[in-house]
């Protein structure tokens, strides 16, 4: 408790004459201690006292009484959301009644059918930037002599290169012949009316990375890098740059969109800089003076693809499609290469330079800060442990304050009712790279715990062998006098220790995360990680329990085991599972909650007169606990009330299972769309969790109320006789 959290603890107490405060301290202080009790609900009441003016203000309102605000300029929240029945009206009130569309209600009457207006409301409504097309004005038609659209009226110009570039999406150019399908049908989409309006939507986030060692590959040659550290092809991201005018319609710069070629080649300044999208750094280069960026005229955009283009001296390719850079062999960097660029992504987690939650110890712990330049103590994670194994505090923190990659071998060992918390600092993201430093012994990330001893990782990045987390090697006399813990947050376990150019794994059989003889509980949360292997010897003990939330588990395919144990055996650990996407094989010993997750491969439990596996998608014939509301077993029901015949109901049965397989944009980590649901997912898994929302580690967006609350407002603020849609651009 901090000095002013004391003091308001303490203020009644000290109200007292001083002859009572002198005789309570005498008899060891009761009065205080109860004075203390009635202050703190004192402060509570007088703390909802002094928020409900607050309450009075669209920006500072809690989230409850957005809706009440709301109500008074006229807002109704919208059914189409899809919420349960039963489900509060407040349960979400930030999907139900955007904070955002509350406060711009009356200008947004104001500005009914407006084409800019549109794009307000994607972002006000739905969170998503997006581009509003009229697209009548894409139509081929007959000319008015004194009104000419010339480009509208002529056969596609094979010369213009942009044009095509843009072909089909959000800001192409090129004259269409009339489609008389409607934007807005459910049956089939028609876009080229002249009634119908567009609104593309971003729903990938353009996250930074900043000032990161590039990666070299050699084996295509010593002057070739890619931007990512991890060495996989990654589409560069366009930093957005906000709209001064309201009444401006978004264009490539203002979203959060992939860099294309020739956009980077008509207007490289536009994305090459310090604060834009994308900068490289080459200090002691023969083209960059002194530790300043590559300067913008010897930025030269090129296709690298197949790595066949060299560049002139002194100039710098640049491919942003592929995230890739290229020297001039004669002119290598010898003092590396750092960069700066923006990467896409569904949502914030795996780590990454985003804000998150930071989870300190609860008393007083020791701060161990390791980094590049000066400000830092440490320049070595090593160097930290070797100090903190000196000093032994019971409870300590070292946090990694760059984006930095650390190459160095690393092994902590915890000693009883220690805790030890291994973090990167807010808006960094570190990456530890474990290489193969000794010939006769493995090269694993390797965790010791003692008994009671807490360990955490949180917004970090392993790469290149595993995260071995074990027990004392003398072992436990049971389990019941261990209470470790492990917590895993924030973090990305790279799914097959690596991946290479195309985000194919190195090597896919092997697991990220090993457990080895330990009696501790394992949590791992908002987390990217490979397949998870678990080792336990000891016979006759409690399994040991295993919490994944809001995280992805890739064993890098559905036939090959996500969780499990040596030699695709049973791990024995009691698992509980919620909003994540599992791409592989389950093999545990029981299950005690499964909701609202996707399970691509099969699930197999040895004991499964235990748990519950509720809204969730899980393959047919897995030997699973009892499932509620779970794929396709739900769509195979209502076949069989339908169809009686056997001959129909088997094929009816095989098609259903088909339809419901899960789809996704990308199954490989590295890319983009990394585990999310593509646009032709059954609607079954898209809105098949328990509130109406998808399945799988995107629950938490919301994503299906967005769309259809997005969709409702659009319609109402259209002008009458157009038709408007809604497009996802990725």
């Amino acid at each position: 408790m901090n000095t002013i959290d004391t003091a308001r603890a303490d203020r009644l107490y000290a109200l007292l004459p001083t002859v009572h405060r002198m005789r309570d301290a005498d008899q060891g202080y009761p009065l205080k201690a109860l004075l203390h009790v009635i202050a703190e609900q004192v402060n509570v009441v007088e703390d909802d006292i002094a928020q409900l003016y607050d309450n009075w203000f669209i920006e500072t309102a809690q989230d409850w009484a957005v809706p009440y605000i709301g109500d008074l300029v006229g807002h109704v929240p919208l059914a189409e959301a899809g919420l349960p029945a039963d489900a509060p009206a407040c349960e979400n009130p930030r999907v139900l009644v955007p904070r955002r569309e509350v406060a711009n209600a009356i200008r947004n009457r104001r500005a009914k059918g407006t084409l800019a207006l549109l794009e307000q409301l994607a972002q006000d409504v739905a969170g998503w930037p997006a581009r509003a097309v009229e697209f009548f004005k894409l139509l081929v038609r007959d000319q008015n002599i004194n009104h000419l659209y010339l480009e509208r009226h002529r056969l596609v110009d094979l010369r213009e290169m942009d044009a095509l570039d843009q072909l089909g999406g959000p800001f192409e150019a090129i004259a269409h012949s009339v489609d008389l399908r409607r934007i807005d049908s459910h049956r089939g989409t028609g876009l080229f009316n002249i009634p119908s309006v567009g609104v593309y939507a971003w729903r990938l986030l353009s996250l930074p990375v900043t000032d990161t060692p590039a990666c070299c590959i050699e084996e295509a040659g010593p002057h070739c890098f890619t931007f990512s550290v991890l060495g996989q092809d990654a589409p560069l991201f366009v930093a957005p740059q906000p709209e001064t005018d309201p009444s401006h319609i978004a264009e490539e710069l203002n979203l959060p969109a992939a860099i294309r070629r020739h956009a980077f080649d008509a207007n490289p300044g536009a994305f090459y800089g310090e604060e834009l999208s994308l900068s490289i750094r080459a200090e002691g280069w023969a083209g960059a003076p002194g530790s300043a960026i590559v300067p913008l005229a010897q930025i030269v955009p090129a296709d690298l693809s197949g790595w066949t283009y060299v560049p002139r001296a002194n100039q710098v390719a640049v491919d942003p499609v592929l995230g890739r850079i290229a020297f001039p062999p004669s002119q290598l960097p010898r003092k590396g290469v750092r960069v700066s660029y923006r990467y896409g992504q569904p949502s914030a987690i795996g780590g990454g330079e985003y804000e998150r939650p930071l989870l300190a110890p609860a008393g007083p712990y020791k701060l161990y800060r390791v980094g590049e330049g000066d400000q830092f103590e440490f320049h070595r994670i090593a160097d930290a442990l070797a100090q903190w194994q000196k000093d032994q505090p019971d409870d300590a923190v070292i946090e990694l304050g760059s984006s930095a990659v650390f190459v160095e071998p690393l092994s902590v060992t915890l000693a009883d009712g220690q805790s030890l918390q291994l973090r990167a600092a807010q808006r960094t993201r570190p990456v530890l790279r474990l290489i193969d430093w000794q010939t006769d012994l493995p090269d694993a990330l390797t965790i010791t715990l003692g008994e009671r001893s807490r360990i955490s990782l949180d917004g970090l990045l392993v790469t290149g062998r595993p995260l071995r987390v074990q027990g004392r090697s003398d072992g436990y006399a049971s389990a019941d006098v261990c209470g470790a813990r492990v917590v895993i947050r924030h973090c990305t376990l790279v799914p097959g220790w690596g991946i290479d150019c195309n985000c194919e794994p190195r090597r896919p059989a092997e697991p990220s995360l090993e457990m080895n003889g330990l009696r501790a509980t394992i949590s791992v949360e908002h987390s990217i990680v490979g397949t998870i292997r678990v080792s336990e010897d000891q016979v006759g003990l409690d399994p040991i329990p295993l919490n994944i939330s809001d995280s992805i588990v890739d064993a890098t395919g559905h036939d090959m085991q996500a969780i499990g144990g040596p030699g695709d055996g049973i791990a024995h650990v009691m698992l509980t599972v919620s909003d994540t996407t599992v791409f592989g094989i389950v093999d545990v010993h029981a299950i005690t909650l499964a909701e609202n997750c996707i399970f691509t491969g099969c699930v197999n439990v040895a004991r499964r007169q235990i748990g519950c596996m509720r809204f969730c998608y899980v393959p047919c014939r897995c030997r699973t606990p009892r499932r509620y509301r779970c794929q396709p077993d739900e769509a195979i029901a209502d076949v069989r009330r339908r169809i009686t015949d056997a001959d129909p109901l088997h094929a009816e049965i095989l098609s259903e299972q088909l339809r419901l397989r899960p789809q996704f944009t990308s199954e490989r980590y590295g890319t983009p769309g990394y585990a999310q649901l593509g646009i032709h997912c059954a609607a079954e898994i898209v809105r098949g969790a328990d509130d109406d929302s998808e399945m799988g580690v995107y629950h938490d967006l919301f994503q299906p109320q967005r769309a259809a609350n997005l969709r409702a407002r659009l319609a109402q603020f259209t002008p009458a006789g157009m038709h408007v849609g809604l497009l996802f651009a990725n």
